[in-house]
C-alpha cells in the first residue's frame, strides 16, 4: 500500500475556504471578456466595448523612459511607499492640480488604483461599520466593504440627476456608525461628474464629523464638461479625503499597474505597512516612468480625451436612435450608460443577448449593484469604426427581437 494518497484520491480533501470569501465579489468586464474571446475562438466576431481600457498605446516618451530604467538598473526593490523621486513628483502635482500643499510624505505609490480603495478599507473599516459608496458604482467598493465585514450602505445614483447623488440623500444615510464616504467623480460607470457646486454641498452634509472620505478621481483628467474639483480642496476636509489617482486611464498605462494615494501622513504610513504585508513595493521601472508621464509632455493626454468626447458623442447619437434606447450625455470617463428599460429585458439577460447574437460585448448595469438595472455599460475605448459596426449591430438585433 503506497503511503501516500494517489492523484485519484486527492479530491477526498475539500477545499475549506475563510467564510470571508463568501463576501468577495468580482469585477463583471473580466468575465465578460473571458466570454467574448470563448466566442471569438469559435470563430465570431465580437465588437469589445466591455473592458474599461483605454485602447491607446502608452505615450513612446513614457516607454522610452521605462525601457531606459530598465538599462539603468530600475529593477530592485525600493521602498513601500514608492520612490522618493515619483512621490515628489506627485505631490508637486496634487498640490497644483488641488490647489492644496501635498507633501511626499503624504503620498503612497501602489500597482494599480485597486490597492488604494482595499487599504483604505482594510485601515479604517472595523466589522459593523458603515461604508456609504456610489451605486450603480465601481463593484470592488461593495466587494472589498463586505469582505472585511462593514455594512456596504449604497447611495443611488439617479438618471434625472445626470447621476449625481442627492445629497439629501447622503445626509440622511450618514450616523455614528459611518466611518468612510466614497466618493467616484468622473464616474464608472455612467460618467457622471460633480461639479463643485455638488461637491461644496456634499462637504456641508458631511459637516465637522470625524469621517474619512475615499476620493476616486482615477478619471479626473477625462473630462468633457466643466472642470474637475476634488472634496480634497475644501477647507477642512484635506485631513478627511484619500485621494485616489494614478496612471492607468490618463495615460493608457494599465498594464504597469501604478496608483497612488494622497493622505494624511499618519494614514500614509499606516498604507505603507499593509503595501509591506502585500506587495513589498510597486515596480521600480514604472514609476521612473510615472515621473516622465507626469512631467513630460501632456499632448497624448489631450488628444485622447478629445477623441473620447468624439467618440461619445457618436454613440450617445446612435443609442438614442435605437429602438427601446435612451441614453444621457456623460461628463467624463469613457463610458456611455444607456437606458434600456423600455425594451422590456431585464440588463443581463439583454446584454448576455448582444454579446451572443449582436457579437457587441457590453455590461449589465446590475455588474455595478443594484440600481443599475435597467442600464447597459458600454465602453466607447475602441475605434469610431467599430462603434459604428456596434450601433448597427445593436439596431439590427433590437428590429428583430423587439
Amino acid at each position: 500500500m503506497p503511503r501516500f494518497a494517489t492523484m485519484e484520491n486527492a479530491t477526498q480533501y475539500q477545499l475549506r475556504l475563510a467564510s470571508r470569501m463568501s463576501r468577495l465579489g468580482t469585477e463583471t468586464a473580466f468575465e465578460v471578456l473571458n466570454k467574448a474571446r470563448a466566442l471569438e475562438r469559435q470563430g465570431k466576431d465580437i465588437v469589445h466595448l466591455e473592458i474599461g481600457e483605454p485602447d491607446f498605446d502608452t505615450p513612446q516618451n513614457v516607454v522610452e523612459a521605462g525601457v531606459n530604467a530598465l538599462r539603468k538598473g530600475w529593477t530592485h526593490y525600493g521602498p513601500a511607499a514608492g520612490l522618493p523621486e515619483l512621490r515628489q513628483v506627485i505631490a508637486e502635482y496634487v498640490s497644483k492640480t488641488r490647489s492644496v500643499p501635498v507633501s511626499s510624505d503624504e503620498v503612497v505609490v501602489v500597482p494599480g488604483g485597486k490597492p488604494i480603495i482595499f487599504f483604505s478599507i482594510l485601515a479604517l473599516v472595523d466589522e459593523g461599520d458603515e461604508v456609504i459608496y456610489p451605486n450603480p458604482g465601481f463593484p470592488i467598493y461593495e466587494s472589498m466593504i463586505e469582505y472585511v465585514g462593514g455594512r456596504a450602505v449604497p447611495i443611488q445614483l439617479r438618471e434625472e440627476r445626470d447621476f449625481g447623488l442627492d445629497v439629501k440623500d447622503l445626509a440622511s444615510l450618514i450616523n455614528d456608525r459611518t466611518r468612510l464616504i466614497i466618493l467616484n467623480s468622473p464616474q464608472n460607470p455612467t460618467g457622471g461628474v460633480l461639479s463643485k457646486a455638488d461637491i461644496f454641498h456634499i462637504a456641508d452634509a458631511i459637516g465637522d464629523r470625524n469621517v474619512m472620505v475615499l476620493s476616486d478621481e482615477i478619471y479626473s483628467r477625462l473630462i468633457f464638461e466643466g472642470e474637475h474639483f476634488s472634496i480634497m480642496s475644501i477647507p477642512g476636509f484635506k485631513e478627511r479625503t484619500i485621494l485616489l489617482d494614478g496612471f492607468s486611464k490618463t495615460y493608457a498605462m494599465t498594464g504597469w499597474r501604478m496608483g497612488y494615494g494622497v493622505m494624511r501622513p499618519d494614514l500614509a504610513a499606516q498604507m505603507t505597512r499593509l503595501m509591506t504585508n502585500s506587495n513589498s513595493c510597486t515596480a521600480s521601472f514604472t514609476q521612473m516612468a510615472g515621473i516622465e508621464a507626469l512631467t513630460g509632455d501632456q499632448s497624448s493626454v489631450d488628444k485622447m480625451c478629445e477623441e473620447f468626447k468624439r467618440r461619445r458623442d457618436v454613440v450617445v447619437a446612435g443609442l438614442n436612435r435605437i429602438k427601446g434606447f435612451s441614453c444621457r450625455m456623460p461628463k467624463g470617463a469613457f463610458y456611455v450608460f444607456p437606458n434600456v428599460t423600455q425594451t422590456g429585458w431585464p440588463s443581463k439577460k439583454l446584454a448576455s443577448a448582444l454579446l451572443e447574437e449582436a457579437g457587441v460585448a457590453c455590461l449589465s448595469g446590475t455588474a455595478f449593484g443594484d440600481f443599475g438595472e435597467g442600464y447597459l455599460r458600454f465602453s466607447v475605448a475602441n475605434s469610431l469604426e467599430n462603434l459604428n459596426k456596434a450601433l448597427d449591430r445593436i439596431e439590427k438585433w433590437t428590429a428583430k427581437n423587439l
